[in-house]
């Protein structure tokens, strides 16, 4: 099933997903990643849509690519003995340890992590940043604050301290028993929230030891200023956007979007893309004009993959919504400026023999016109250079690992195949050949340009291309 497009599809799946023929359904659509979010549903309903998955993958011959997305601490108020309070705007407002309830002039805030930090000065953003105040005095297990924006705060809604390093796990005992869940399943990326510091990602790390991909996600702006940092720590970025517009000014974020992207584009790192990008199509049957411009603008910005939510988890038109993704993708990507754009935007390479070769590949098939990159890869790294050239033609990888061939399908361009070891050039071109032609990226008389490594099966060896004809 070969997409007419190289920007992926990231699906949720949730409550309006789960039915198996719904899954596939929205395979067939363009969905190329599934995402389970562990922010909600049991973990009876997250092995059963994993389940289904396989069954897919084992069915359709393609690997499929799985993404538990851990939930991180959500730092939230107590309950009212009213269930909510009015705040006005200059009234004073106490946040403490006490555990009774609530009422108009203060709230119990049970996290003595988040209160540690509250000093005068500090702003507090309750109900995602509905409404904000200002600390004006703090002290042992409380900090009393004026309301510089008001409004209704109800029962155990969220709290962000913008601008302030939270001394707080991005890791809460329900993410590590997840975790462990997710790993015995044999999910394929771990995406990790609430990440401030490069630091944050090394415990995820270690607790993962290799069993899957890391993706991090970026909502905090502290973890924007180490951006360089942080990319280097992650396997893939996830630009969360709901949480970085509630923490900066909206009208921060696009800037910042482009930022991440670039900056993984360098690298040579997954982006995605999330939140909000159809926003309207959880009880719409099509999008707005405006969201169909932001997810063109992704396209156009180099981002490997776009993200749906609700939109695929809970909303009315789940399988519409992968379509009108799919669609947006591939007219953005058949407009003349975004070829113009992709090849405005090349990273410098690497002093490797690695990036060498692949910047070389897409040159040879640009001069050749080749009909598609062939690479032989056991890790992904080399498929990972290729694209980061954001070659004019489809990259095809081959390789031996399964796990692999998942991995890559979050990565632009690639068309990932799982096959066995080859172990002489003639025996490459032909298994390339063949399954260029079996997977619809080429016919008889095509030429491809094929990179791998010799001795062949060795990690991190490419150090050959090839021009081949296909017979």
């Amino acid at each position: 099933m070969r997409r007419q497009r190289n920007t992926k599809i990231v699906a949720t799946l949730g409550p309006a997903s789960s039915d198996p023929q719904r899954i596939a359904t929205m395979f067939d659509a363009g969905a190329d990643v599934f995402r389970l979010n562990f922010s909600h549903g049991e973990h009876a309903d997250h092995r059963q849509r994993y389940d289904a998955l396989r069954a897919l993958e084992k069915s359709s011959g393609r690997p499929i690519s799985i993404l538990m997305d851990l939930q991180g601490p959500k730092l939230r108020v107590g309950k009212f003995a009213d269930g909510k309070t009015a705040l006005k705007n200059g009234q004073r407002f106490r946040f403490d340890l006490e555990k009774k309830l609530g009422g108009d002039t203060r709230v119990t805030l049970p996290h003595p992590e988040v209160l540690s930090v509250l000093k005068p000065g500090t702003e507090l953003l309750l109900d995602d940043g509905k409404l904000r105040l200002h600390i004006e005095e703090s002290g042992e297990g409380f900090a009393e604050a004026i309301v510089k924006q008001g409004g209704v705060l109800s029962d155990r809604k969220g709290v962000n301290v913008p601008g302030v390093i939270l001394p707080v796990s991005p890791l809460t005992e329900k993410d590590r028993a997840d975790l462990r869940f997710g790993l015995d399943l044999g999910v394929d990326w771990v995406a990790q929230s609430f990440v401030q510091r490069p630091e944050d990602i090394a415990e995820l790390r270690r607790l993962v030891a290799g069993r899957a991909a890391l993706m991090v996600k970026l909502e905090k702006p502290a973890a924007v200023e180490r951006l360089d940092e942080i990319v280097e720590q992650s396997d893939a970025v996830m630009v969360a956007r709901g949480d970085l517009g509630v923490e900066m000014p909206p009208e921060d974020v696009p800037g910042i979007q482009k930022r991440i992207i670039a900056a993984c584009r360098k690298a040579g790192k997954p982006v995605v893309v999330a939140t909000q990008m159809l926003e309207s199509m959880i009880t719409s049957p099509a999008p707005t004009r405006a969201e169909a411009s932001d997810v063109a603008t992704a396209v156009f910005d180099g981002a490997d993959a776009v993200m749906l939510s609700a939109e695929s988890a809970s909303g009315a038109y789940p399988v519409e919504a992968v379509t009108m993704m799919d669609r947006i993708i591939r007219r953005t990507e058949q407009d003349p400026a975004w070829r113009r754009i992709m090849d405005a935007q090349h990273p410098e390479p690497e002093h490797t023999a690695s990036d060498a070769i692949t910047k070389a590949a897409a040159q040879v098939a640009h001069t050749i016109g080749a009909a598609a990159i062939v690479t032989y890869t056991t890790s992904g790294s080399t498929a990972l250079r290729c694209a980061r050239e954001r070659p004019e033609v489809p990259i095809l990888c081959l390789t031996s690992q399964l796990t692999t061939a998942r991995r890559m399908a979050v990565v632009w361009g690639i068309h990932a195949m799982q096959t066995s070891e080859v172990n002489t050039v003639g025996e490459m071109v032909d298994k390339a050949s063949a399954i260029a032609k079996q997977e619809g990226f080429a016919e008889k008389g095509s030429r491809l340009a094929i990179t791998a490594g010799v001795p062949f099966g060795t990690p991190g060896s490419t150090n050959m291309i090839r021009i081949a004809w296909v017979n």
